[in-house]
């Protein structure tokens, strides 16, 4: 087996993220739940894609690319930390967003400009067609002698999962350290490679530990998340062995993906006035009310501890309403 230590990885964010105890929230609910607060990374204003990104990035330059080009939604968190670290890198970063939700110049969208990003905003509900024009605008700046990394939505590929399995081990070494022992690990899924992470890292550092996935759009994450930890495994030439209760996805989608739900507003709100803490309406808002639905309607019942993984995006309060 190898190492992920192993792999080419640059080190962007400031590690270990702290790990405590919702204390006011477990009090309530009757449950430990503890926070894993990625949010608090030291990049722009956190998230989940900076440890994905240190993997991915660290490959493009690995490969001598001077340029990257990543996608996602109008308000994606991702993009916007895709050109943070680009930047810091001295990388030319274009963003490649789809015209869709809050496109004014608000939230994430001051930040991309804050960065120096290049955003283009294209007209579709297909990615495919956006990755299409990333390789045509490729071609082009080849001609100009720029080389260019393409990073897929949320950067979730096999290398972009690595990047949460390597967090699952620091989480492993917190948890140690302090005596804790874990059931269940969750975090919001958008696009997979942060849960397929998840999945994979519990494997290999927490064993017995199950992985919970809370979908915030339709796509069929039980297969993306799968098929993204085989292929992570694959590439340290860890062998999977899954089991029937390993990982679970649970939708909250409300409306529609990167739409706020007014059901999730005063779990938002509540985190905020006992804990302190800003949830983002359509990513970790929406994942951390279908936990708190979860935990009232006893599915964690005979499990003591829950982590939950804080993945970002406060950004995005400042774009929308709540609903």
């Amino acid at each position: 087996m190898k190492s992920i230590d192993d792999l080419p990885r640059l080190h962007l964010g400031v590690y270990p993220t702290p790990l405590y105890k919702l204390e006011a929230i477990s009090e309530k609910y009757g449950k430990n739940i503890w926070i894993k607060r990625d949010d608090l990374c030291g990049v722009a204003l956190g998230g989940n894609k900076v440890r994905k990104l240190e993997f991915l990035l660290a490959d493009a330059k690995q490969q001598g690319c001077d340029t990257v080009f990543t996608t996602g939604g109008a308000q994606s968190n991702h993009a916007m930390l895709t050109g943070a670290c680009a930047a810091r890198l001295g990388m030319k970063c274009y963003l490649l967003l789809k015209k869709r939700g809050v496109t004014e110049h608000l939230g994430n969208q001051v930040l991309n400009s804050i960065y120096g990003a290049e955003v283009r905003f294209i007209d579709t509900d297909s990615y495919d067609d956006i990755y299409a024009e990333m390789h045509r605008m490729g071609v082009e700046l080849a001609k100009e002698g720029h080389k260019s990394y393409y990073i897929p939505c949320g950067g979730s590929n096999a290398l972009g999962a690595i990047g949460y399995a390597a967090g699952v081990r620091e989480l492993a070494q917190q948890a140690e350290e302090i005596g804790l022992k874990i059931d269940h690990i969750t975090s919001a899924t958008g696009s997979g490679g942060t849960t397929a992470g998840l999945l994979l890292g519990a494997k290999m550092f927490l064993p017995g530990v199950k992985a919970l996935g809370l979908g915030v759009d339709d796509d069929p994450f039980d297969e993306i998340v799968s098929e993204l930890a085989q292929e992570a495994a694959g590439m340290l030439d860890f062998p999977l062995a899954r089991t029937p209760d390993d990982f679970r996805m649970v939708y909250n989608l409300g409306a529609g993906y990167a739409i706020p739900n007014a059901e999730d507003t005063p779990y938002i709100e509540e985190m905020a006035r006992m804990e302190g803490i800003l949830l983002d309406p359509v990513y970790t808002g929406k994942a951390w009310s279908g936990l708190l639905k979860l935990v009232k309607d006893g599915y964690f019942d005979g499990e003591k501890n829950i982590v939950f993984f804080h993945t970002g995006g406060a950004a995005a309060l400042f774009a929308m309403d709540l609903g």
